[in-house]
């Protein structure tokens, strides 16, 4: 293949991002067309970054490109309510895809991508879901440790994520439910996801969640921005407040929305207990309004023989063994996308489209991680136990 002509669905932060990450590791990959609404605005953005966008045909519509283009391959990352619809799209002309993460938001976008994935059995390996934390340096070596055998048998695992940039849930689109489908979806999607890669053939099968909305809901008008609101010098969810790395000046225009409006969706933590096939469970929790150095994410993998734990915000992983005075500490470089995940996420996909290799974060895995996480929003809404099936 003398070059790959790839085209993008959605050219926000995460698609922008991940293309960038393939562009960069050949000359050979070329972005060749973008279905976009705001392909104008994109394609002014491009040529003042100095991209070349003659080369670049713009859509506004993804069939339109899909009809016309000759690709390589697909990247769709538009708002996660068109995720499954695009990815049909794409599937049904047999061309690789690079999927954003949560591959659908409600279980009827579900059952239709499990559906075509069943009707083509090469599909789900010709699919690369957004996952890079389950090939993130640190999972990687996790990994490692585990199938040795050096901690036992994974008998218990304690997961966390504690947002420390949580106030984009509540004051951008992100707020809106109908179209993120909650917390779940938009952060334990990857948690359940390195989670189930870690514990390999051991298989999820029952869940129980809770969720609740304790800081972000108030009394201020619907549609309420920063800007306008006579508290934005003593919110501290607020741009202008002076706590602020970066705060504005008060002359400043601001897109962030009132995080203590009426119309602020999504809940600010939420909890999951999840029962897998060998009668081990994992305690999973997540929460939104810690700030600085209060955010973490990682988990404990514990076994008879010892604990594992790591975290992304520190880049140590920590083996402690139960039986012996060992510990052994592991520290990763954190500063390349996701740590190392990105990358090895869109190398993978490049090589899929070389016809070498298969996905190492494959549909099947996002269809796994999206149930979990539309059968804990579930559960919390009707305070039941809930099977990790589509019956």
């Amino acid at each position: 293949m003398a070059s790959i002509q790839l085209g993008v669905i959605g050219y926000g932060d995460r698609g922008r991002s991940m293309v960038y990450n393939m562009c960069r590791q050949s000359d050979s990959v070329r972005i060749a067309a973008i279905a976009d609404p705001r392909r104008e605005i994109i394609r002014a953005q491009m040529h003042e970054a100095g991209h070349d966008t003659a080369a670049i045909r713009f859509y506004e519509d993804a069939d339109e490109m899909l009809e016309r283009e000759s690709l390589d391959g697909v990247v769709v990352a538009t708002r996660c309510s068109q995720h499954t619809p695009n990815a049909l799209k794409v599937l049904e002309r047999g061309l690789p895809l690079f999927l954003e993460k949560p591959v659908a938001t409600s279980l009827a976008d579900l059952q239709s991508l499990r559906l075509a994935s069943a009707l083509r059995n090469e599909i789900s390996s010709r699919v690369v879901v957004s996952f890079p934390l389950r090939v993130s340096s640190l999972v990687t070596l996790a990994r490692e440790i585990i199938d040795s055998g050096q901690i036992g048998t994974v008998e218990h695992v304690q997961a966390w994520n504690n947002v420390a940039y949580g106030d984009v849930y509540y004051q951008d689109w992100y707020r809106d439910e109908e179209e993120t489908g909650g917390l779940f979806l938009q952060k334990a999607t990857h948690d359940f996801d390195y989670i189930n890669s870690l514990l390999g053939s051991n298989r999820p099968v029952m869940i129980t969640a809770m969720k609740s909305k304790q800081v972000f809901r108030g009394e201020h008008q619907a549609g309420l921005r920063c800007m306008d609101c006579r508290e934005r010098t003593s919110c501290y969810d607020s741009p202008y407040h002076r706590s602020r790395t970066f705060a504005l000046p008060l002359d400043a225009t601001a897109k962030q929305m009132c995080a203590f409006a009426v119309d602020t969706g999504n809940e600010d933590s939420g909890s999951a207990i999840i029962q897998y096939e060998s009668g081990m469970h994992v305690a999973y929790s997540q929460n939104f309004f810690v700030r600085n150095k209060a955010g973490k994410r990682g988990a404990r993998f514990i076994g008879y023989k010892g604990t594992l734990e790591f975290d992304w915000t520190t880049g140590i992983l920590e083996v402690v063994m139960h039986h012996s005075p060992h510990v052994i500490t592991h520290t990763f470089d954190q500063s390349d996308g996701h740590g190392g995940g990105d990358p090895m996420l869109a190398s993978n996909f490049l090589d899929i489209i070389r016809g070498n290799t298969t996905s190492i974060a494959s549909l099947a895995d996002g269809i796994l991680s999206a149930l979990m996480c539309l059968k804990a929003k579930e559960s919390a809404e009707t305070h039941t136990f809930q099977h990790v099936s589509f019956t």
